[in-house]
């Protein structure tokens, strides 16, 4: 992953089509519209407001030996500040900001998965929100995974809220939460095949029967471009 260090973003594909369709009609109607995928770049600092407070109090807790390994990246986008965290430090990470007094971030409110298809080795993304209730703060810890080994500790011993939620995102995502008590689907058919959020996900792929009519799926509906 690079690291620019001044908040450039960082290029890691470009998506054509609104859905990026390959292979058959954009449905969409943009079929011409060609999107870069970018994500966010390190930010420098200062940070703004509480987040160099909540910064620099966790490298204090940490160590600098430890901050340097557990976090890959700060991240100040759109107004909010995102650890980036190697997958191994996440628990010993979440547990810090937890119960340290300086910074008590005692809510984690879930957990979302994210794939980026063209970000190799690091295509399976996992974000936590996280919130002080004692401090009125909030942050957001993420960590990645490559789609070829898709594990990633589990919080569940440090927020046992996040059951349902690593569930789901395994459900949809197929993000493997190592050490959750039962990691087994919680929307989709038990017996389902693949992950239904992934990019490479096919879109419909079921027949749809509504009042008769047999409805394709989207990928075989007629395009517009």
């Amino acid at each position: 992953m690079s690291d620019n260090g001044d908040g450039r973003p960082e290029l890691i594909g470009v998506r054509r089509g609104m859905f990026g369709a390959k292979g058959s009609g954009d449905t969409s109607g943009y079929g011409r519209l060609v999107t870069p995928v970018a994500l966010p770049g390190s930010s420098p600092r200062p940070y703004g407001g509480y987040f160099d407070d909540v910064v620099d109090t966790l490298a204090d807790a940490l160590g600098e030996d430890g901050f340097a390994a557990a976090i890959e990246r700060v991240v100040v986008y759109r107004d909010e500040l995102t650890l980036e965290i190697r997958c191994e430090q996440l628990p010993a990470v979440a547990q810090t900001l937890r119960d340290h007094p300086g910074l008590r971030f005692e809510l984690c409110l879930g957990v979302s998965g994210v794939h980026y298809p063209e970000e190799t080795g690091r295509e399976l993304h996992a974000v936590y929100p996280l919130m002080s209730i004692t401090h009125n703060r909030r942050i957001r810890l993420e960590v990645a995974a490559p789609d070829t080994d898709a594990h990633i500790p589990s919080l569940f011993g440090v927020y046992p809220t996040t059951d349902w939620h690593e569930r789901e995102t395994y459900d949809f995502f197929g993000i493997v939460f190592d050490g959750h008590p039962a990691l087994t689907r919680i929307e989709m058919p038990d017996d389902w095949e693949g992950h239904p959020q992934r990019k490479d996900y096919p879109l419909g792929g079921i027949p749809v029967e509504y009042h008769g009519a047999e409805i394709p799926p989207p990928d075989e509906r007629r395009a517009y471009n």
